[in-house]
């Protein structure tokens, strides 16, 4: 277990030390804000307090990011990929101490904070390779000597508002491909995990300095969600890429098309794993406990709901009640606990309240969860997790409740009864099918199969890998992250046509000769 004095250590290797000022414009740091307090969800230890950002201050940080696109735009983009190579490098030395950080700040397992880091790690390698691959399309004119091809072009500042679940991955999906495309970036993270924005910030200064780059390429403005609505609302950034609840990217969506900017919304998740009589049953656990408990059930991903044919709905639940039994509870930096803290009472109290109106729903509890007290969790953030059988249509069902809250529903007939219920909810972000049948796996991924942006076949709906793009469809906000094209999001398209004639035919025959 690590103890006090040694978070202070990882804090300071990471650049943190006594009371922080939160805002930087990639040099000058600054914060004349309001005090962000906030506590450990690990211990209830209270951590430094970080100044946000004010109106003044944000103006000042635009003001840095608009002069470092002036230069930075024209930098050729493998040199870009270079700049993205050594980032990933640093990220490589400091691996294990912000992975800490970031079980600590946050909650979720040392393993999981040390994974959400490799995620880091891996999409730096993506981008380098991508800096060489900005490639458009060349087509044929249908006037005779000119050429026609499309290219894309940095588009400018990108906004970049996270999570606090996903603390540093989010950040660094978008602040990698864009800084190859030729952006430059703010980013706003959540006002709950401050400090593992500012390791973050202040490893990324380090590599920009050494390579001499302009100041404003990456900056940081901490603050509460005032601090997004002035994002959202200028005109100055034309790309908003906003990680988070439904309704807060209702607001920004809203926000920015008023100003006709664009946005990549990733939202919530209501995902389900539909296991079949075919499904092999060991593997299906596995998925389903990690989907459901992972992070505290508190990933965009986590598994919501079971969808179980009946025939094996006894062996599953039988197999699932064992497997929960032997889940350690915890605080996450020890590697024997596979559940730690939600990120905060609040938080807590949202998981109660769920469980009292499934209660009023006609739940009937495998497993009723519970708020954890006593030796060990002293934060008052632990809790219990819950399983409960529902009905597929109880409200508390349609929503998305950020805990470690699984309901279990019985389906009868063949797949497309399963998926049918799946798909009946407002979210389509991950989901998932446990199966050796190839018929029923084929059905799932057609186009009248899953609706989310993610469906897998035996593997959970928890965890995605940085080669494909990740996102969902309906209230998930219809945006894609990562891998594949995501990078097209971060640019301008242009169609250019080339006349290498003598002549000026006009399209579709027109005449007009003077």
């Amino acid at each position: 277990m690590i103890m006090n004095k040694e978070i202070i250590k990882v804090l300071s290797s990471l650049g943190i030390k006594g009371k922080q000022l939160g805002c930087s414009t990639g040099e000058k740091w600054m914060g004349s804000g309001s005090l962000i307090k906030t506590n450990s969800p690990v211990n209830g230890d209270s951590l430094f307090e970080v100044a946000s950002t004010s109106i003044d201050d944000y103006e000042m940080t635009i003001e840095s990011a608009e002069n470092a696109f002036q230069i930075f735009r024209k930098i050729p983009a493998p040199k870009r990929g270079e700049l993205v190579r050594q980032f990933g490098d640093a990220l490589r030395n400091q691996k294990e101490n912000l992975g800490k950080l970031v079980s600590y700040e946050m909650g979720k397992s040392y393993q999981e904070g040390l994974g959400e880091v490799q995620e880091m790690i891996d999409i730096c390698e993506f981008a380098v390779g991508l800096s060489r691959q900005l490639h458009g399309l060349t087509m044929h004119s249908e006037r005779p000597l000119h050429r026609m091809y499309e290219q894309y072009h940095p588009i400018g500042i990108v906004g970049i508002i996270s999570a606090f679940n996903f603390p540093v991955a989010v950040w660094s999906w978008n602040i990698a491909l864009a800084l190859v495309c030729g952006d430059v970036c703010i980013w706003k993270p959540s006002e709950k995990t401050p400090l593992c924005s500012i390791a973050c910030q202040n490893i990324i200064e380090k590599v920009l300095k050494k390579n001499k780059m302009p100041e404003g390429i990456s900056c940081l403005i901490n603050g509460d969600a005032s601090v997004g609505k002035w994002m959202s609302e200028d005109k100055r950034i034309p790309l908003i890429s906003a990680t988070g609840s439904t309704n807060m990217g209702r607001k920004v969506s809203e926000a920015v098309g008023k100003r006709l900017g664009k946005t990549l919304l990733e939202l919530g998740g209501n995902n389900a794993i539909i296991i079949t009589p075919d499904a092999n049953i060991k593997m299906t656990i596995i998925g389903a406990v990690f989907g459901a408990v992972g992070t505290c059930g508190q990933r965009c991903t986590s598994t919501r709901r079971l969808i179980i044919h009946e025939d094996v709905y006894s062996d599953v639940l039988a197999s699932l009640k064992k497997a929960y039994k032997q889940l350690k509870i915890g605080n996450p930096l020890n590697t024997e606990n596979h559940i730690g803290p939600l990120i905060d009472k609040e938080s807590v109290n949202q998981y109660l309240s769920a469980i009292n109106k499934a209660d009023k729903e006609g739940a009937n509890w495998i497993i009723k969860g519970k708020s954890l007290s006593g030796k060990g969790y002293e934060s008052g953030c632990y809790v219990s997790p819950s399983i409960a059988e529902i009905d597929a249509d109880a409200s508390i069902v349609q929503t998305e409740t950020f805990a470690p809250l699984l309901y279990v529903i019985k389906y009868s007939g063949d797949v497309e009864n399963a998926i049918d219920i799946q798909n009946n909810v407002s979210q389509g972000l991950s989901s998932a099918i446990m199966t050796q049948n190839l018929q029923e796996a084929e059905t799932f991924l057609s186009h009248w199969g899953s609706d989310c942006g993610i469906a897998n076949v035996n593997i959970g709906t928890s965890g995605a890998e940085i080669g494909g793009a990740f996102g969902g469809e309906k209230d998930t906000g219809g945006g894609r992250e990562s891998g594949s094209d995501a990078w097209k999001i971060y640019m301008r398209r242009q169609t250019n046509t080339i006349n290498y004639s003598s002549e000026l035919p006009l399209a579709q025959g027109i005449k007009f000769d003077l």
